[in-house]
């Protein structure tokens, strides 16, 4: 069947909920992990962003592909991420005259199966009562016993690893050789943007795969360790804590960022668990307790530090919290150079109020 924009599609959750709507991108079958994103802008960085492994966007802002795509300049990796997408209003055609195409284009080349037309207002709340969940978009299979009978195939994402699946499979190089700091970057699912603001800060950067062993990164001999963000449960994933572990005993500095921050306090102790429903947005108000300002976040998280044990460990204190919610935002670790945010300081898309972190890091590094 070949895509027109008026080419039925049909959503099913995991709880047995049914939308009806029209299919975008590519015409098939395709699911995971139901999540949405309130940013207004960005979709494409949103699209592209690792961590977003596995997972079906609901944009929740009313009109969605109204000014294209740019291949390389407003993408943070080099595929689409997403499992699909959800939308209300899905603009097949584009304004924007630098554009390198259409967002329906770029979908469909990916192979991203999606769905608009959707009351996104009353799909969203539904899942902020029930919880996030698997769900399946189809634009070929509208029966509903053969719908569940492939929704019940995918996954949970709890207890799901996938940092080794979507990072670099080979280490590479990023920024001037001649820099004079060098940063080894543990690859989970790292976004351009992060390599970019370190990058720019005066850093020469080796990105690792994210289970090369300590030993293998230490022989480049960095002057700090940066832990990145990435998809998936971050309690399975022992490898990484065992390496983030070597990090610490190193004494060099650490930074680790959204899935970095809750490796990092897992190797202090510390246990994650997973949301209701994450945080995903431009917006979210975050308080940094060191300075008593208050700052406004980018974030895409589903897995979080638990507040309690954090406030009673004697290995690390709490740094930012999480104004709507209460949750982690920061901590840092008491005795070493390292510390971490569960959001997303290089806010792409998303303001730059966090930005100041990556100062930090360098000058843990000086």
């Amino acid at each position: 069947m070949r895509f027109t924009e008026s080419t039925p599609a049909v959503l099913i959750l995991q709880d047995g909920t049914i939308f009806h709507g029209k299919a975008l991108g590519k015409i098939g079958t395709h699911g995971g992990e139901i999540c949405f994103n309130t940013g207004m802008t960005g979709y494409q960085e949103i699209y592209t962003d690792p961590s977003y492994a596995g997972q079906v966007i609901i944009n929740t802002t009313a009109h969605i592909g109204n000014y294209g795509v740019m291949q390389e300049a407003e993408a943070e990796s080099n595929k689409v991420q997403i499992a699909g997408m959800v939308c209300n209003e899905f603009a097949s055609v584009h304004s924007r005259e630098t554009a390198d195409g259409s967002l329906q284009d770029y979908l469909a080349d990916a192979g991203i199966v999606g769905i608009s037309g959707i009351d996104t207002r009353a799909l969203v709340r539904h899942i902020r009562t029930k919880g996030v969940m698997n769900c399946l978009i189809s634009s070929e299979i509208f029966e509903e016993a053969a719908l569940k009978a492939a929704l019940a195939k995918i996954p949970s994402m709890e207890g799901l690893e996938l940092s080794s699946q979507v990072c670099t499979q080979e280490a590479y190089f990023l920024g001037d050789e001649k820099a004079e700091r060098k940063v080894a970057v543990l690859d989970l699912g790292v976004k351009k943007s992060i390599l970019t603001n370190i990058a720019e800060r005066g850093c020469y950067l080796k990105v690792f795969p994210a289970k090369t062993p300590f030993a293998e990164i230490a022989a480049w001999n960095p002057d700090g360790y940066f832990v990145s963000n990435g998809p998936g449960d971050p309690a399975v994933m022992s490898y990484a804590i065992d390496t983030v572990t070597e990090f610490l005993n190193s004494d060099k500095p650490v930074f680790g960022i959204c899935l970095g921050h809750q490796i990092l306090a897992q190797v202090v102790g510390l246990t994650t668990y997973k949301m209701h429903n994450g945080h995903r947005g431009l917006n979210h108000p975050v308080k940094n307790l060191i300075t008593g300002l208050s700052e406004i976040t980018s974030q895409n998280h589903g897995f979080a530090v638990k507040m309690d044990e954090l406030k009673s460990s004697d290995r690390a204190e709490l740094t930012h919290i999480n104004l709507n919610d209460q949750t982690v935002e920061g901590l840092r670790v008491k005795g070493r150079k390292a510390f971490s945010v569960q959001h997303h300081p290089e806010a792409s898309p998303g303001p730059h109020d966090s930005r100041y972190l990556f100062d930090q890091f360098i000058d843990l590094m000086k």
